[in-house]
């Protein structure tokens, strides 16, 4: 990333942040600012996040590490990570019409962690996301090594889990991240 585009960045996130005050009270930009500056690969995985359509925000900061946590807060699940199964493993396991990618392998890519169920219900305290898109969520071992992967969704005000196998994928799907700094 070259200078102009962290600065693009930098000023991208620092107007979301501003905008959404709800998502992380009593949170300073300028702390948040500084931190973010002096860790250029977390940078870089930001700048993928919002490269894909996520729109990445801070929604906490952990007490125990002092890290600010941001989550993908895109309305619906990212445009440019959508049409990907599960896993590796389940993308080699179709025998044709394979996408392109998989959650888990793009995730890695770009730095970040798949929100687990947990951090996908902690979302939607802060908002209405995936009302008309789902995203693919890390998935627990046991349901995973069955051929299972898990997604969820937010419909009729309700946040539902369900289940696939690791292998679909569907176009209004995709996989929203986290990333601590």
């Amino acid at each position: 990333m070259n200078p102009t585009q962290q600065e693009d960045l930098l000023s991208t996130l620092k107007v979301r942040f501003e905008k959404f005050k709800q998502r992380h009270k009593n949170i300073d930009w300028l702390d948040v600012q500084k931190r973010l500056e002096g860790a250029p690969k977390k940078l870089q995985s930001l700048y993928e996040m919002e490269a894909t359509g996520g729109e990445p925000d801070v929604v906490g900061r952990d007490s125990a590490t002092g890290e600010y946590i941001f989550f993908d807060c895109a309305a619906e699940s990212p445009s440019g990570r959508r049409s990907v199964c599960y896993d590796r493993e389940g993308l080699e396991s179709r025998k044709e019409h394979r996408p392109e990618n998989t959650a888990v392998d793009m995730a890695t890519a770009m730095g970040i962690e798949l929100l687990t169920e947990e951090e996908y219900r902690q979302l939607q305290e802060l908002g209405s996301f995936d009302l008309k898109t789902s995203s693919w969520v890390k998935t627990p071992a046991a349901i995973r090594k069955l051929g299972g992967a898990l997604f969820c969704d937010r419909r009729y005000d309700h946040v539902f889990v369900y289940h696939n196998g690791a292998q679909s994928y569907y176009g209004a799907r995709a996989f929203r991240g986290s990333l601590r700094v």
